[in-house]
């Protein structure tokens, strides 16, 4: 099967990206589609506008194949990955019924609720995408994860009353699913028409865009955790079964077909932040990297690497967007002097996203009572040798890179090859298809002075920050009761 190709499609918050693969897990080409602005017309609503996750896929699928230059009959396959924990709603024909509902929209962490009579099949982005491709009411069931009547157990759709209730999605309204690894259809001639990808071909499950990921990454064995970095940072290590009742992880399904994952508390806005800065700093910050000749990025991590670990106390509370349930958490900065610039207020970010996904790991790992030996870190973020060296520094642990380093779709071109029979099981397409780069050894300085700082400060910063803000939360957006109580408490 030596000349032959797939393609693996990761469908994000803010682009669609496709790879094409060798069997080797070389980079043949690559195509991305953005998508629009989401819509927010409140701090409750994140729509796609029109039909933006389908024009956005016909643009990276077209762009990959303007960049192809071989045979399209070498191409044997395509996987598809999309984004977890986002809503669907379709007419009985398979057409968008509604703008389609991001993760970020709190209506994804309720129950659904039947306010459209022209609403027939609720699913996900990965369903409503495998419609579009092959024309298929089908979708893997690795991707239900939040508010789907999923039975973990059997990976099919609950039979249960009281769980249909609960999530108040009856079985006519959801799409056949099927297990990673397996084919949901062939394209189509129209959507051959418009992706530009060869009619025929068949589309094979994958799973969430997280799952995936740490499958593109090499992840089989259980002393590794993966952190994927992405505008939702998470955390995964794998697992083995479901867990009773677990309080620090939650169990989700893996892209190897009835193994599972357990994954940490992650930051919501993660990576985000970081672009949210690099876009504050705007024209200024551009200007200074063009007149050295290097990107804004670089720039940012050159100077950033000048600043001492720790950074003289700066630090950074990372809820730009919290859960709906914590609606009086924002983003915080504290510790400023008249010497920081924005080097400092980078590199504080990036310690922060180090040292938040650390207590959360060892919160997890004390709850499974196992830890990590090595950590992966994918993900454009990883790009930042500067970044990588504070996670080797923050875990106190090697920290490896892959070559392939956003492997959403490295992980969707594996599933698709052990699928199609090109290889016998995933330990040896992973090792086939996984490469690593390099590895980031910790320093042991750097080390002791972040594990100091997050024993005596960082770790309970909330606990101090959290009062302060909930009566924040009060006088902007509570009754006048509530801020008169406050009002009288701070008197007193």
């Amino acid at each position: 099967m030596s000349g032959k190709y797939i393609i693996g499609i990761d469908g994000g918050s803010q682009s669609t990206k496709v790879v094409m693969y060798d069997l080797q897990g070389n980079i043949v080409c690559e195509g991305k589609g953005a998508l629009q602005p989401m819509h927010t017309p409140d701090a409750e609503t994140a729509e796609h506008p029109d039909d933006d996750l389908w024009t956005s896929l016909c643009a990276a699928g077209q762009d990959l194949m303007r960049h192809f230059t071989g045979r399209a009959e070498d191409i044997v396959g395509i996987g598809l990955g999309s984004i977890r924990c986002c809503r669907a709603l379709l007419k009985a024909d398979g057409t968008p019924a509604a703008p389609l509902i991001s993760w970020q929209d709190a209506r994804v962490t309720r129950p659904y609720e039947h306010t459209q009579a022209d609403v027939a099949w609720v699913t996900s982005f990965s369903g409503y995408l495998t419609h579009r491709l092959t024309g298929e009411f089908k979708d893997n069931i690795a991707n239900y994860f939040g508010q789907w009547p999923v039975d973990y157990k059997t990976w099919t759709w609950s039979d249960n009353p009281h769980v249909i209730e609960k999530f108040n999605l009856p079985r006519r309204m959801l799409f056949d699913v099927q297990m990673p690894g397996t084919i949901l259809g062939h394209i189509t001639a129209e959507a051959s028409q418009a992706s530009g990808f060869p009619q025929g071909l068949p589309v094979v499950c994958t799973t969430s865009d997280k799952p995936v990921e740490a499958l593109g990454a090499g992840l089989l064995d259980d002393e590794t955790a993966v952190i994927s970095l992405g505008t939702y940072i998470a955390l995964m290590m794998s697992g083995k079964a479901l867990p009773d009742n677990p309080t620090a992880y939650w169990p989700i399904m893996s892209s190897i077909p009835e193994t599972l994952l357990y994954e940490g508390y992650g930051i919501r806005k993660g990576m985000w932040t970081v672009s949210w800065l690099r876009d504050m700093l705007g024209d200024s910050l551009i200007q200074d990297a063009a007149a050295r000749g290097i990107s804004a990025e670089d720039l940012l991590n050159q100077k950033a690497a000048l600043v001492p670990p720790g950074c003289d106390g700066l630090m950074t509370v990372l809820d730009w967007l919290t859960n709906p349930w914590e609606p009086f958490k924002r983003g915080i900065m504290l510790g400023f002097t008249a010497n920081m610039d924005y080097a400092w207020i980078y590199r504080s970010i990036l310690e922060s996203i180090a040292l938040t996904l650390k207590n959360n790991h060892d919160n997890m790992c004390r709850e499974m009572q196992r830890h990590a030996r090595q950590l992966i870190i994918t993900g454009g973020g990883s790009n930042s040798d500067l970044f990588m060296q504070i996670f080797a520094d923050v875990f106190n642990l090697p920290t490896r890179r892959n070559s392939v380093n956003s492997c959403a779709s490295l992980g969707a071109a594996i599933n698709t090859a052990v699928g199609l029979g090109l290889y016998p099981s995933y330990a040896q397409a992973v090792a086939s298809m996984v490469r690593v780069k390099d590895v980031f050894e910790p320093i042991a300085d750097n080390a002791r002075r972040y594990e100091t700082m997050n024993r005596g400060i960082f770790r309970e910063l909330t606990q101090y920050t959290d009062p302060i803000l909930k009566k924040s939360y009060a006088v902007f957006h509570g009754d006048l009761n509530e801020v008169d109580a406050i009002q009288s408490w701070s008197n007193a």
